[in-house]
């Protein structure tokens, strides 16, 4: 039997530039061992921020350890699997300096969720539902961001934002389960900003970078207008549709 090298170093020039050397599974794992991280690995709630994800290495042990949980006990059907294991998955967040690793840890993180959505629907004599899968997208597309930890910013200058997914009326086994989606930049989580639920900033973002010179020679009279957005509560199979309301 063949036994492929485990590969933790890209190439020399990345080392220099980047300090990019990946983290053993062997490590990881021994990592994720210690009691207090199995504790809160095993907990579907607690959340996890990797500052420097490469490509997905500990979110990806993560999410196995968390889908297993969800395997065992809630998993009375395909449809409470479906809930819990989407909240699992709202859990985990990165930030990976390097597009390519980036897009590799989301790619890596959606095929381990798929793999076990995929196993646990043959389980129950079923099929994966698409809507599903484009809520797992959407979800690892907001927790895994491009940037810098330390400046806590994209490479453009715009500033690390990240989704809280938060339960609605939650209650133990619930069948469906709602969630509200409020956007935090990563300095507001240092600093434990309160804010409205729904708050959207990402939609704020964008319109201030449409803003042209043009805009700003419009007669002083005319008002330039900004459409604030905030997000709505939505079943969590739904988080696909990104379903926002004015305010």
């Amino acid at each position: 039997m063949r036994i492929l090298k485990e590969e933790i170093i890209k190439s020399k020039i990345r080392v220099q530039k980047h300090g990019e050397v990946f983290t053993p599974k062997k490590i990881v794992n021994k990592m994720l061992e210690i009691y207090e991280i199995k504790e809160a690995c095993e907990n579907i709630f607690k959340k996890f921020l990797e500052p420097s994800a490469g490509e997905g290495a500990f979110l990806i042990a993560i999410l196995q350890k968390k889908l297993e949980k969800v395997e065992k006990d809630y998993n009375n059907n395909l449809a409470q699997f479906e809930n819990y294991s989407l909240l699992a998955l709202t859990t985990l967040y990165g930030i990976e300096l390097l597009k390519d690793n980036a897009q590799t840890c989301v790619m890596n993180l959606f095929q381990t969720y798929y793999d076990f959505y995929q196993k646990q629907a043959m389980h129950h004599n079923n099929k994966v539902k698409k809507k599903v899968l484009n809520s797992a997208k959407e979800i690892i597309s907001a927790n895994i961001e491009q940037g810098n930890f330390l400046t806590r910013r994209r490479s453009d200058g715009t500033p690390l934002i990240f989704s809280e997914w938060l339960p609605v009326n939650f209650k133990k086994n619930a069948k469906n389960i709602k969630i509200q989606r409020t956007e935090y930049t990563l300095d507001e989580i240092y600093k434990d900003a309160k804010k409205q639920l729904g708050q959207n900033i990402s939609t704020s973002l964008k319109q201030d970078n449409q803003l042209n010179i043009f805009d700003l020679l419009e007669d002083d009279e005319s008002e330039i207008k900004f459409t604030e957005m905030r997000y709505t509560v939505v079943f969590i199979v739904d988080i696909y549709k990104v379903e926002m309301e004015e305010i």
